[in-house]
């Protein structure tokens, strides 16, 4: 019997693990802002008036009215944590009235920690964390709006002028000393735990834009180098079939019998682009396994993902294999850096019998609501599930892999692998001793060239003339269309 889990509790996982790791730091920074005043109300205020309140029913109204003064103050201050939390990282701009209501709860406050320290009717030491409590509950907030320097030269004057007045009341210089210590305290404590916590805040969101960007070019890298190389390939074929065209129309003018050989030129030239193209848009262009490993590491090292590539070195596989695996590493790192937030990414490469395995897994996958009731194995391998453990699968990237490893035998599985864990599998087989991808003879699935396909019925072969030294080799027959 599996006990499951709650489905609130699965809510909040998934909404959880849909966010990224700076928006989990945010959400953790802003819970904590909004809490700690409370527990600094309750330990330094309420509990020490209480403690220490003398009997007489002024003093009780008074220690009552800055309980309720404090409780305000706090209940403002934590509706403004998020809008000045905005403010300080640029995302909208704070009005300055925003600050008005809780400037004068702080004010109103001071002045009842003054009246009750002046007139005894709480203990001194409980006026001093009282103190201490109203200025880190409007302290966290001003600490975020303001400068660092305007921030210390208003706690400077603040601490003077406390200092003025306390030593007015009583008259003692210790107690000019322990109200100076206690207004440093707050302030240093305010500027550290907001003032710095939105700092880190501001440097994890840089990193994060840093991160997107950085998957956003090598994306966009991968698009350049495609259209250079199909620039290559076709570049040169058109000009020339663009080129015998004219001088073929020109040889027909002039009724010579050169024109049918042009044109049967232009028709090879033309099915070997058809062949060139097919080679670049399935990546048979000579993608080294080695090559691409090393780059995942470096790239996802890049991102702030902890990479570890482990396995047997990849140059001793012949290189149809390499080609196929090669692009399933390039797939699969693509597919980490654009989906998901993971911390760690393990590449394995490694032999089981007549076959080679690579594997790709990576944490931070979002918890499918199918993994959360069935089991972490619902839905592995069927295709449907996203390259790290998102959405649906509805792109090309796992259908073009499956057709790729398909070509030399291989299958492809991807799906979750645990809670958060997707792994993506690819399996190719190892040629025998005797078989060489190279020789023709269709080993790994190498398919013959359309340009020497036997010719359909409805056409009649037509021989190919002899070829330039200079030109490729054309087929040993074309096919024409018989009118």
């Amino acid at each position: 019997m599996t006990l499951r889990t709650p489905r609130p509790i699965l809510g909040w996982q998934r909404a959880w693990h849909a966010r990224s790791k700076a928006a989990r730091v945010e959400l953790q920074s802003v819970i904590m802002w909004r809490f700690l005043p409370w527990v600094f109300a309750l330990t330094w205020m309420a509990l020490p008036l209480l403690a220490g309140l003398q009997h007489g029913l002024l003093s009780r109204l008074l220690a009552a009215s800055l309980l309720l003064v404090g409780v305000l103050q706090i209940v403002w201050a934590n509706r403004l944590v998020r809008p000045v939390l905005d403010h300080y990282l640029g995302r909208a701009v704070l009005p300055p009235r925003a600050l008005w209501t809780p400037a004068a709860l702080f004010v109103l406050a001071l002045a009842l920690v003054a009246t009750l320290h002046g007139l005894d009717a709480v203990a001194p030491w409980g006026c001093r964390l009282a103190l201490g409590a109203v200025l880190l509950s409007f302290g966290t907030v001003y600490a975020m709006v303001v400068p660092v320097r305007i921030f210390l030269r208003h706690s400077a004057i603040g601490c003077v002028l406390l200092m003025t007045v306390f030593g007015l009341l009583r008259g003692d210089v210790g107690e000019v000393l322990f109200t100076a210590a206690i207004t440093a305290f707050g302030a240093g404590l305010s500027i550290l735990g907001s003032r710095c916590g939105a700092w880190t805040l501001a440097v994890l969101w840089e990193a994060e834009r840093s991160r997107d960007i950085e998957a956003r070019l090598a994306v966009a890298e991968e698009r350049l180098r495609f259209g250079r190389d199909l620039h290559d390939v076709m570049g040169r074929n058109l000009a020339v079939i663009a080129l015998k065209s004219e001088l073929a129309v020109q040889l027909a003018r002039r009724g010579r019998p050169e024109a049918e050989s042009q044109m049967m030129e232009v028709q090879r030239i033309a099915q070997e682009s058809q062949r060139e193209v097919r080679e670049v848009v399935r990546g048979y262009r000579g993608a080294d396994l080695g090559v691409e490993l090393s780059g995942a590491r470096g790239v996802l090292t890049a991102a702030g993902i902890d990479c570890t590539v482990t396995g047997p070195p990849a140059g001793g596989l012949p290189a149809p294999v390499q080609s196929a695996l090669a692009w399933v590493v390039r797939e699969a790192v693509t597919n980490v850096l654009r989906h998901g937030n993971p911390q760690r990414c393990t590449v394995a490469l490694r032999t089981a019998g007549d076959r080679i395995e690579l594997s790709v897994e990576n944490d931070g996958a979002p918890v499918p609501e199918a993994q959360s009731e069935d089991g972490p194995e619902a839905g592995s391998g069927s295709g449907q599930a996203s390259p790290v453990g998102g959405a649906a699968g509805r792109g090309s990237g796992l259908a073009g892999l499956r057709e790729r490893l398909a070509e030399i035998g291989g299958t492809l599985r991807a799906g979750p692998a645990g809670t958060g864990v997707f792994r993506l599998t690819a399996e190719v087989p190892l040629p025998g001793p005797s078989s060489s991808p190279s020789a023709g003879d269709g080993s790994f699935g190498a398919r013959v060239p359309d340009a020497e396909a036997a010719p359909p019925s409805g056409t009649r072969a037509v021989p190919s003339p002899p070829s330039s030294p200079s030109s490729p080799s054309s087929p040993s027959s074309l096919s024409e269309v018989t009118p």
